[in-house]
């Protein structure tokens, strides 16, 4: 097996799904295509070892949670510091309410830390469950636990207006503990 053999059909297959990931960890598409693309070169590296794993993409991911938190410690916590009200919605007065949320919701997870960050995007959009979040944060169970509670309060805390679609993620949690 050639040392890079399959990772341009992975990256072609792949690419948009891990995208979206890495632009919900950052917030930002510049600085999404640029964390992915650091991902991809730390498993380039190591890509024959991870092409045989049977779930590339899920070392993918780690390395890409693991990159952000990263990046995150060795730049200092976020230099942008979003308003407290979010800007005007424009568009189609059908679709205000769902982008006002939208645009709430997406100002008040970047003001959380980023393993909170990515424990969110992994349980509510990536639909991962406890054990798999642990497995791509290299952390216990109990950590995505406890830092899903602690990021919901958060959230809660920031943004009292998303009270409604909290208490859905909320009993989601509670349904899937159970």
């Amino acid at each position: 097996m050639a040392r890079y053999d399959g990772l341009a059909e992975f990256v072609a297959a792949r690419e948009q799904a891990l995208m979206r990931s890495a632009y919900l960890l950052t917030g930002d598409a510049h600085l999404a295509e640029d964390l992915l693309q650091s991902a991809l070169v730390r498993v380039a590296v190591r890509w024959q070892r991870v092409a045989t794993s049977g779930n590339p993409e899920a070392y993918v991911r780690k390395v890409l949670y693991h990159e952000h938190i990263g990046w995150w410690r060795s730049r200092g916590r976020h230099r942008d510091h979003p308003s407290a009200e979010p800007p005007e919605p424009e568009g189609h007065p059908d679709f205000a309410d769902d982008s006002l949320r939208t645009m709430m919701l997406w100002q008040a997870l970047r003001r959380l830390a980023p393993r909170q960050r990515a424990v969110i995007v992994l349980r509510f959009y990536e639909d991962c469950s406890e054990a798999e979040t642990a497995t791509l944060l290299d952390c216990s169970i109990g950590t995505v636990k406890s830092q899903t509670h602690r990021a919901l309060s958060r959230l809660r805390a920031l943004e009292p207006g998303l009270a409604d679609l909290l208490a859905d993620a909320e009993t989601a949690t509670t349904e899937v503990a159970r």
